[in-house]
């Protein structure tokens, strides 16, 4: 009986770390969620090497911390990197950082409205993109700097922004991969 409990929970903590690494897309921190699934998984169902039971080790839950720390250290360097490469100011790099957050959710609250699901997703991508180039944008036009310099650094805090993303996105696929291995295998 503790078996079939353990794998219905096991499988539905790799459900929830699936939802919980889409949630990225919302420049939520997603990520993090998946290690805390996984402690309390391991927590409840600790290996026992005497009884040879299922259960998720608590090296694995190191390991996700880890993955979640990089994750959100590459996002972080790719996004300031891109409007930094520009030449955009410390104002810009932290504008199109606070730009893309809220701007993703608006854009994922209102196209979520229109079309469920693929709409939010669309709408947290494209908002956070636009939020990004925003912010990056009204920082240099407040430092003054000349309209080409302001588009650059919008530009540079688009493409950093593109690449952060992805990159946590990957780190939260091998995350997944990571949580149902330790939980499975």
């Amino acid at each position: 009986m503790i078996d079939l409990t353990y794998y219905l929970l096991a499988t539905l903590a790799v459900l929830v770390s699936i939802l919980l690494w889409l949630t990225n897309l919302l420049t939520l921190p997603g990520n993090w969620g998946i290690p805390i699934v996984a402690l309390g998984l391991a927590w409840g169902f600790p290996i026992d090497a005497a009884t040879d039971g299922p259960g998720i080790g608590w090296d694995s839950v190191g390991v996700l911390f880890g993955l979640a720390l990089l994750g959100e250290v590459l996002e972080f360097v790719a996004g300031a990197a891109g409007a930094a490469k520009q030449g955009a100011s410390r104002r810009a790099i932290a504008l199109s950082l606070v730009g893309s957050f809220v701007v993703s959710l608006v854009g994922a609250v209102l196209l979520g409205g229109l079309i469920p699901i693929v709409g939010a997703l669309l709408g947290a991508v494209l908002g956070g993109g636009a939020g990004a180039w925003c912010g990056a944008y009204l920082g240099e036009m407040w430092k003054g700097r000349s309209a080409p310099e302001r588009m650059a650094a919008g530009r540079g805090a688009v493409i950093g922004r593109v690449l952060g993303t992805v990159s946590k996105l990957l780190v939260g696929a091998v995350m997944i991969g990571v949580i149902s291995a330790a939980a499975f295998i």
